[in-house]
């Protein structure tokens, strides 16, 4: 049977921290647990789903003896801290509400979205809800990926595409994603697209390079598609053609000055 394991679960704890830093007794270890999960979708449902968004990747939590730290990971940080920091205000107060303890709240920028696998994974979903197509939004988000310096990208969709009857699986695929290599840094997130036809599901896989190499981004020619003629139009013609000589009909005489005949001189009779 498939052995698949989550890239993220599998590089945890090696080359990846955890996103859970605390520790506890054991009789407390679940209501933490729980507590970690409630502030995670309550941070979900505040800038993920509701306009506007902030696209918030991550969400780690650091436990001291009486205090929860929460750092938001946000590829718009000027959403989630608001005005003058209003919405960090505001939202350490529910998070405070929520779990009956002091809490901070600090934001950190994502540099590059387009190399982050919760960020593209959101957007495609969102692309789909609007009823684009999974083709061209999957090869999209793959190429710009690619030009910010990725090293491979995988995108999976699978659902009812395009309002099929029939669900199926459709993948897009750049570069190389070494899935077994832990000196890999592969970013993998997934992402629902809630459609009128039901639920599409989304995966990425976002390989770029070893840890701690240096990611540079490559520019990419961008092949220019060919123009669309409407049916029966003329192709353009060129600037200031050439005039074209007359080809005179079988039988009519060439236009133009005419040389008159030769003389042919004989013998006088």
């Amino acid at each position: 049977m498939g052995q698949k394991t989550s890239p993220i679960g599998f590089r945890t704890g090696i080359t990846l921290g955890w996103q859970s830093t605390w520790f506890a007794p054991k009789q407390s270890y679940g209501d933490f647990l729980v507590e970690d999960q409630r502030i995670r979708e309550y941070v979900d449902q505040r800038f993920n789903r509701k306009m506007p968004k902030g696209a918030v990747a991550k969400a780690e939590i650091i436990r001291t003896r009486n205090e929860v730290n929460v750092t938001l990971h946000s590829g718009r940080p000027g959403v989630v801290i608001g005005p003058r920091g209003g919405e960090v205000d505001k939202l350490r107060e529910e998070l405070e509400a929520l779990t009956g303890r002091k809490v901070t709240v600090n934001v950190i920028e994502i540099k590059e979205p387009d190399l982050n696998a919760a960020l593209v994974g959101q957007s495609i979903a969102e692309q789909l809800a609007k009823r684009a197509s999974f083709r061209r939004t999957m090869k999209q988000y793959c190429e710009s990926a690619m030009n910010a310096g990725a090293k491979g990208v995988k995108v999976t969709c699978s659902g009812r595409l395009g309002g099929a009857e029939m669900s199926r699986t459709e993948t897009q695929k750049l570069g190389s994603i070494p899935l077994h290599t832990l000196e890999a840094n592969v970013d993998y997130a997934t992402a629902t697209a809630r459609t009128t036809y039901g639920a599409i599901g989304v995966k990425v896989w976002i390989y770029k390079g070893k840890f701690g190499e240096k990611i540079e981004q490559v520019e990419r020619k961008r092949r220019r598609p060919p123009r669309r003629m409407p049916p029966g139009a003329m192709p353009p013609r060129a600037q200031n053609p050439a005039p074209a000589s007359p080809v005179p009909a079988r039988g009519e005489p060439a236009s133009g000055p005419v040389s008159p005949a030769p003389k042919v001189e004989g013998p006088s009779s």
